[in-house]
């Protein structure tokens, strides 16, 4: 039988690969035992370096002091789980490293099939077999040709429809006249005519491939070959196979092949390509957001639908792109890969991963584009979600499943807020998303090493797009971003994610948009600038109890030129979110830092997403900063200021002093209304304001060791009544007397 069509000569062929290349799958093995070898002897040194407390000799037991034998429990209990947690990061290395040895091995064996098949199946007696069933080819494409509304659209137009056979060997008259003259009778049903092609091309291998308009149907052994491949190397690797079982699940697949199938695709040709952006003919029934596949093996995404002609762009280079060549429609609208696997890692909008940590393995996708939540799936946002900055937890509370934008010019802080969100989240089971768009590599790796310093990056993935990579790339990584954590989200977890920033997002639209050749409006920004936007951020939400309730918060970052916050693509992103942090340049270059505007900042949510207890102390704050704002403002220049003024004014910049944080530092939020507490009641006038955080620091370790019912009560976010706030007062002050003495 023919060697495509018979399972017994692949194994015979993977046997005969087997008994011959076991030196070369032993040299592709030990290539990679070293690399993985060097990577789990760092693990081995974690796990050895970890030293079990020693035993408390029986003669000094009798002299520990009161819960020391606890606390040494703790110690050996915390250690123990060290060593878990190193060997589970170990096994996790190793299965991840022989995951990606094993793909690689098995690229290699299917090379070798693809490549030996094709060779043999053009030879006797496989070509002569293949022969034998061309009439039955022909029976099925006579029976499956049909006119799709593309082609009948362009037949209305150019009354004439191009149709092709085209064969790896000279095709019998009749077969030829049979295929022509069905395809006649169609066109002409619809009142057109038909322009036929017989060729060949010895590239096909064996069978024909028969082409009415953009519609391919393909008998071919090279579309076998495609299809096989494809499928075989999108298999799923657990990590513990072995050489023998992964062969075996090839020779497995090639048994399952659907050896009398038929390939149904459309075709089009490039018609030229330049700056990452692509324009083809043909593809009439393609659909916005579809992939589509050049002959060079990459892929990009349609973007523009005209009456001639189709723009889409590049994902990859696009240098090996040339015009005239095929295109190919893939069948699916752009997605990428989404799981927890992505957890700890940087990669790129298609999902590839960019930190050298090897190939992810995940078998679940989501569209880029996908429709937000509609409004009956939403549930209103209550539920805090704390950043551990003291200036937006207490003025601009943030809530799960909010849109807040983070506005200003440039190295104002904006980045250090988003940063400081993602280390605040550990240990809640939020997931964190960054998604770098525009950003220096340098800035890029800075804020991934920051996030593994501070334990955040186990939680985190980073969408990174940096200037340096295409405007299609930089177009869809926050859409990218967006599915991913929307796989969380709809499975009820928490998502938190952010995108740096929204302008170099607009400005790379601006230049698809551009090449694409649309019309420009304001600041040469095209019209649906808005749309873009409004359609990632409403992505954005807190599903109801009945959908999961999970949640996604949005930070989007916009730059600012002079503080201008009435450009266009400020103040579109304004009047999508709900609610802006903007940070003012002249704060921050009076060292307040973060320097929130609290004039300019507001949150749409409000209260709502604050504790109670927060909600109750700073429910006065505003106010009072904002008084303090404008009295400074008039007396910048004056020396006469009368007691009250002077009074409000200390007050105010006590309060501002309290309100500074340094960067990846924090505060759970107990800790931030106990100081917004003491400085509001006038408790903390004695202390230095320059040292504001190391008083809050002692304040609430001493409320620790002094006062654990008051912390308790600080802890539950509970309501203070006029008892707890009396004895709270007194509690500061007795400490401020003791530091005193």
């Amino acid at each position: 039988m023919d060697f495509i069509y018979s399972v017994a000569n692949f194994l015979i062929l993977a046997a005969i690969l087997w008994i011959f290349g076991r030196k070369a799958i032993g040299r592709i093995f030990s290539s990679r035992r070293e690399r993985i070898g060097r990577q789990l002897d760092e693990a081995e040194r974690i796990e050895n370096s970890t030293v079990t407390p020693p035993e408390i000799p029986a003669a000094f037991s009798d002299a520990l002091p009161a819960g020391a034998e606890e606390e040494i429990r703790a110690v050996r209990a915390a250690a123990g789980e060290k060593v878990l947690a190193a060997e589970k990061k170990t096994e996790q290395t190793e299965r991840a490293m022989r995951r990606e040895m094993l793909a690689d091995t098995r690229e290699r064996f299917l090379d070798t099939l693809v490549g030996a098949a094709r060779k043999m199946a053009g030879e006797e007696p496989y070509a002569s077999a293949l022969r034998a069933k061309e009439e039955t080819f022909a029976d099925a494409i006579i029976a499956r040709m049909e006119l799709t509304p593309g082609d009948i659209a362009y037949l209305k137009r150019h009354d004439v429809l191009y149709v092709t056979l085209t064969s790896a060997h000279p095709l019998p008259q009749s077969i030829v006249d049979r295929i022509g003259k069905r395809a006649e009778e169609m066109v002409g049903a619809v009142g057109g005519r038909i322009s036929y092609w017989v060729r060949e091309d010895p590239e096909l291998v064996g069978g024909f491939r028969f082409r009415v308009g953009d519609t391919v149907y393909d008998f071919t052994v090279a579309d076998r070959l495609y299809q096989l491949r494809r499928d075989l190397g999108r298999r799923m690797l657990r990590g513990d196979e072995d050489v023998r079982a992964l062969l075996d699940d090839l020779l497995a697949g090639i048994g399952q092949m659907d050896c009398d199938g038929i390939s149904e695709f459309q075709l089009g040709r490039v018609l030229s390509v330049s700056d990452g952006v692509c324009w083809m003919d043909g593809l009439a029934d393609i659909m916005y957001g579809e992939v589509v596949e050049f002959e060079s093996g990459e892929r990009g995404m349609v973007l523009d639908i005209e009456v001639d002609r189709i723009g889409c762009v590049v994902y990859g280079r696009y240098e090996k792109i040339e015009s005239g060549t095929p295109v190919r429609r893939v069948g699916r609208i752009a997605s990428v890969p989404v799981g927890e696997e992505f957890l700890g890692r940087v990669v790129d909008p298609l999902g590839r991963p960019l930190d050298g940590g090897g190939r992810i393995f995940t078998e679940q996708r989501r569209p880029i584009e996908h429709p937000a939540p509609a409004i009956p799936d939403r549930a209103a946002v209550t539920r805090p979600m704390h950043t551990g900055i003291k200036a937006i937890d207490a003025l601009v509370p943030i809530g799960r499943g909010q849109r807040e934008l983070i506005i200003g010019d440039r190295q104002t802080g904006k980045t250090s807020i988003a940063v400081d969100a993602i280390i605040n989240q550990k240990g809640t089971g939020t997931v964190c998303i960054y998604v770098a768009i525009g950003q220096k590599d340098s800035t890029v790796m800075e804020i991934r090493d920051k996030l593994e310093k501070y334990g955040a990056m186990e939680y985190t993935t980073i969408v990174c797009a940096p200037a340096s990579a295409s405007a299609s790339f930089q177009y869809i990584a926050p859409f990218a971003g967006a599915a991913m954590g929307e796989y969380f989200m709809e499975r009820g977890g928490d998502v938190l994610i952010v995108y740096d920033d929204l302008s170099k997002h607009a400005v790379a639209y601006r230049e698809l948009s551009l090449l694409l050749g649309r019309p420009s409006g304001r600041e040469a920004y095209p019209g649906d600038v808005f749309y873009l936007h409004a359609r990632l951020l409403e992505r954005a939400a807190q599903l109801s109890p009945e959908n999961g309730g999970g949640s996604m918060t949005a930070l989007p970052i916009i730059e600012t030129l002079a503080g201008d916050i009435s450009a266009y693509i400020p103040t579109n992103v304004i009047s999508i979110t709900d609610g802006q942090i903007f940070l003012d340049s002249d704060l921050f270059r009076e060292g307040q830092k973060p320097a929130v505007n609290v004039g300019l900042s507001v949150s749409r949510v409000g209260s709502a997403a604050q504790t109670r207890l927060m909600k109750q102390l700073s429910a006065r704050l505003r106010m009072d900063l904002a008084q303090y704002r404008e009295l400074a403002g008039f007396t910048q220049f004056g020396s006469d200021v009368d007691a009250l003024t002077r009074k409000v004014l200390d007050a105010g910049s006590r309060m501002m002093a309290a309100l500074r944080q340094n960067r990846y530092e924090p505060l759970e939020d107990w800790r931030q209304a106990l100081l917004i507490f003491a400085v509001s009641e006038g408790l903390a006038d004695d202390a230095d304001p320059d040292d504001m955080d190391a008083f809050g620091r002692r304040l609430a370790q001493a409320l620790e060791e002094t006062r654990p019912e008051i912390v308790r009560l600080l802890r539950s976010g509970s309501k203070l009544s006029e008892e707890d706030r009396a004895a709270l007062r007194e509690a500061i002050r007795q400490l401020g007397r003791t530091e005193a003495a």
